[in-house]
């Protein structure tokens, strides 16, 4: 799996998985759970779906 994910984009993951995942403890929602991806393809670098898309965020 080749980086597809930027230092920005994934900031913004961690950012947006942990307001998701601190939504669903505060509303006891399923939505906290799906914050786990985005903080996970950030971890990782590689996103599934931007090869689909043809998109690239990371500068390597």
């Amino acid at each position: 799996m080749k980086c597809n994910v930027g230092e920005n984009d994934k900031l913004i993951r961690i950012l947006l998985g942990i307001s998701m995942i601190a939504t669903g403890i505060i509303l006891k929602s399923w939505i906290g759970y799906i914050g786990i991806i985005p903080i996970f393809t950030a971890v990782i670098g590689f996103c599934p779906l931007y090869p689909i898309a043809k998109v690239n965020t990371c500068k390597r």
